[in-house]
């Protein structure tokens, strides 16, 4: 029975998500889950930001500026992210360098779901400035 009272169900997308394989994500930045999923996928050949130089490897960045949760832009002509409500700018790494951001931006886990495709994971964080972006699942060798 009904007693008058309205329930209201939250919708939350899934923390984690398929991204394809890797061999489809091509060298740079990567938007295709910028929109749906909230992330970045970056592809580099070394990833100075976390002591690892000559690996060819993906890490995926929240795209959630750090400084008051705005939507920062890849912009591909300047090789950075760059915050349109605050002016915040980040290294393609993730690092700030410019702006009022007062940290790098987070990497999200990323792993080899077992059809071999990555699997990104929201709801697991890398912090830079804890020392986590070497931790295991914060960047993917391919």
């Amino acid at each position: 029975m009904c007693s008058g009272h309205r329930a209201w169900v939250l919708f939350e997308p899934p923390s984690s998500f398929k991204a394809g394989y890797p061999r489809d994500i091509a060298l740079g930045v990567d938007e295709r889950y910028k929109e749906t999923n909230g992330a970045w996928l970056v592809h580099v050949l070394s990833d100075p930001a976390s002591d690892r130089t000559g690996v060819d490897g993906i890490y995926a960045l929240s795209t959630t500026c750090t400084h008051l949760g705005c939507i920062p832009n890849w912009l591909a002509a300047d090789n950075k992210f760059k915050c349109p409500c605050h002016g915040s700018g980040f290294y393609k790494t993730g690092i700030n360098f410019e702006g009022p951001a007062p940290r790098p931006l987070e990497r999200l886990r990323i792993t080899k779901a077992e059809d071999g495709q990555l699997v990104i994971d929201k709801s697991v964080k890398y912090l830079f400035e804890k020392g986590q972006w070497g931790k295991p699942g914060s960047f993917l060798k391919v």
